[in-house]
């Protein structure tokens, strides 16, 4: 997996919401996705644990329309829950060959 590349932090309802992209060797092009840590994840013990929700939006929804088009980091941060938003939308040459039933 190429480098991961923070492109965004910020602090959102106690927790930080955090977007990285990355070169995807499938797609063969930069995607995206965020991570909202609660404020329980900020300063962890040994004992903390806390729930991962993959949220997989549908096509055509980007990681920004989940980050900005919804409230659910309050939420997460009532609940001290992790969330994790890859973008889901189809992207990149591979994308393109699909549609035109161009894949060997």
């Amino acid at each position: 997996m190429a480098a991961l590349v923070e492109v965004l932090s910020k602090k959102v309802s106690g927790g930080i919401q955090k977007v990285y992209k990355h070169m995807s060797d499938a797609l063969q092009c930069n995607m995206m996705f965020s991570v909202y840590l609660p404020p329980a994840a900020l300063n962890p013990t040994e004992s903390t644990k806390l729930p991962i929700l993959y949220w997989l939006a549908g096509r055509g929804c980007s990681t920004d329309d989940f980050i900005h088009g919804t409230n659910f980091q309050r939420y997460a941060s009532q609940h001290n829950m992790v969330v994790v938003s890859p973008d889901t939308s189809p992207r990149g040459e591979y994308s393109i060959k699909k549609a035109k039933g161009q894949l060997n």
